[in-house]
C-alpha cells in the first residue's frame, strides 16, 4: 500500500498508523531521497522527474520486496508516471490519496518544524499532482479528519 499525497498531506502519520493497525512493515519515502534530492528541497527547488527517478524505483524494490507479505509506505507519487512506475515492480500496489485543500495542507504543513521541505514549494507539489485514475487501485480520503478516523475508512475500503 502506498499513501501519497502533497507534503504534509499526513502520509508518514497516516501510512505508520495504517501499518500499526494491519500489523505490517511501514516505510517513509523521506528516507529514500539521496542526498542531493535533500539538499535541493531545503534549498526551495523542487525536483525534477530526474531527480525523483532514482528515488522511485528504491521505493519500487522496497515494495516489491514487501509484496507478498505487505507493507505500507509514504510517498508523494504526484503523477500517473510515478505511480505507473512504481507498479512496475509491485503490480498489486494499492493508492490511498489523502486528499485536502490547499488551505487545509498549508496549514498542517506550517506545523511542521524542521522538516526539510519548505512550503514555499506546496504550490508546486499541487500544480504536479495528478489524483488517482479510475485504472488505478486505490482510494481518496479526506484529510481534514482525525488519523484514526482516516486509517478506519482505509481499513473499511480494504475490506470491501
Amino acid at each position: 500500500m502506498v499513501v501519497m499525497g502533497v507534503s504534509g498531506s499526513g502520509k508518514s502519520t497516516v501510512g505508520a498508523a495504517l501499518g500499526q493497525r494491519l500489523g505490517v512493515p511501514f516505510a517513509d519515502a523521506d528516507d529514500f531521497h539521496p542526498p542531493e534530492n535533500i539538499a535541493k528541497m531545503a534549498a526551495g527547488h523542487a525536483l525534477d522527474d530526474t531527480d525523483r527517478h532514482p528515488w522511485l524505483e528504491a521505493i519500487g524494490g522496497w515494495l516489491a520486496d514487501h509484496d507478498a507479505a505487505g507493507g505500507v509506505i509514504s510517498c508523494s507519487a504526484l503523477k500517473h508516471v510515478y505511480r505507473d512506475q512504481l507498479r512496475r515492480h509491485a503490480p498489486r500496489s494499492w493508492f490511498v490519496h489523502l486528499d485536502g485543500t490547499h488551505d487545509v495542507i498549508a496549514r498542517r504543513q506550517a506545523s511542521r518544524p524542521g522538516h526539510f521541505m519548505p512550503t514555499s514549494l506546496l504550490d508546486s507539489q499541487f500544480a504536479t499532482l495528478e489524483p488517482l485514475a479510475a485504472d488505478e487501485a486505490g482510494f481518496v480520503v479526506d484529510v481534514d479528519q482525525s488519523v484514526d478516523a482516516i486509517v478506519d475508512q482505509v481499513v473499511a475500503e480494504l475490506g470491501r
